[in-house]
């Protein structure tokens, strides 16, 4: 099989000797060799935490949101919930944890075929976006800071930057003329500014939201309320890549090899119907109830704890890494509601 960089190689050439960086990087991080095909994922043994896998609560409160959903529609028989971006299929397994009523109503969506062999038999697994109109709702956990963006450079004005060959068996960047619809981007900036296009996120959030008949789509992520808010920073603060827990390497370097991600710039997408803080949603949706009713649990069987009541013990460290200021917990929760239970369409 080719390894990413053997992609990216034959990529630029097709296309003439420069690559838009958005191509480049959907081949590293979802082509044949890419990270999430050739072993990168989430988890304590991957190469990076999300939410999920600090531990089952997470799925638990995200459960009592869709069961909420479920009732504001009007118990619809149909309901589905569709996770994008599913990895390893770690949500799903902490959302059934908590509510089994929902397994044979859960569509697991994931691009890469390793991760998808990992998903629990109970859910439909599947590569792409179902089809729709569907009554439910869609979930997003750290997905839209891997959707491939194009990058914007300063340079006496704005310039595109693209992927060409570089020396050895290294990539470099050119640079062309920006695209005419970016003209929204700022009149000037300091040189060097780089800026994330993220046209394929917004366009997710927008085919999420025509999937649904009624529901809401929600999405956790971190983001930054404006593009603008970017400008002058160093990239590497907004543009990162991920490897065995740590920080990796240059997006260029390792083609591959590392996670590419941004931060999402949430004017760039569809104005969402409510934005919260993660730590802000799962106080709503009863994080704390959660908590103390394992509390109460271990309490209860802390003579002869089971592997249950030390399950509900670790609910205590679980919360307080979920609503951590300085990690997740400062992470965004952007709902986009579609219509209300009398099936009225909403924004």
């Amino acid at each position: 099989m080719p390894s990413a960089s053997d992609e990216v190689r034959a990529a630029i050439v097709a296309a003439g000797g420069a690559l838009r960086f958005d191509e480049y990087m959907r081949i590293a991080l979802y082509g044949k060799g890419g990270f999430y095909n050739s072993g990168g994922q989430a988890g304590r043994r991957g190469d990076f935490i999300t939410s999920p896998e600090i531990g089952p609560l997470f799925g638990a409160v995200l459960a009592r949101w869709i069961e909420a959903e479920w009732r504001r529609m009007g118990e619809p028989d149909d309901f589905t919930i569709v996770e994008c971006g599913a990895g390893p299929g770690t949500l799903a397994r902490g959302v059934m944890a908590a509510s089994p009523q929902w397994r044979h109503h859960y569509c697991a969506v994931e691009l890469s075929e390793r991760q998808r062999r990992e998903h629990p038999e109970t859910v439909r697994s599947i590569s792409e976006l179902p089809a729709g109109p569907l009554n439910g709702v869609v979930i997003a956990n750290e997905l839209l800071d891997n959707v491939p963006f194009r990058l914007a450079v300063f340079d006496g004005g704005w310039r595109e930057v693209a992927v060409c060959v570089g020396q050895g068996d290294g990539f470099a960047e050119v640079t062309s003329a920006p695209d005419p619809k970016w003209d929204w981007l700022p009149a000037t900036a300091p040189h060097g500014t780089r800026l994330p296009i993220q046209d394929g996120a917004a366009a997710w959030a927008a085919s999420a939201h025509r999937l649904l008949r009624q529901g809401s789509v929600l999405a956790f992520d971190y983001c930054t309320p404006t593009t603008s808010e970017l400008v002058g920073r160093p990239w590497r603060e907004w543009l990162r890549t991920y490897r065995a827990q740590g920080r990796g390497e240059h997006y260029l370097a390792g083609a591959g090899t590392q996670d590419i991600t941004a931060q999402v710039c949430i004017d760039q997408l569809p104005p969402p119907t409510e934005i919260d803080s993660q730590t802000q949603f799962l106080h709503r949706w009863g994080i704390d109830d959660l908590v103390e009713e394992g509390r109460l649990a271990w309490a209860a069987s802390a003579a002869r704890p089971d592997v249950k009541a030390l399950s509900m013990r670790s609910r205590v460290r679980e919360s307080e890494a979920l609503l951590d200021s300085r990690g997740v917990g400062a992470f965004q929760a952007l709902t986009w509601r579609v219509a209300d239970a009398g099936g009225k369409r909403g924004a």
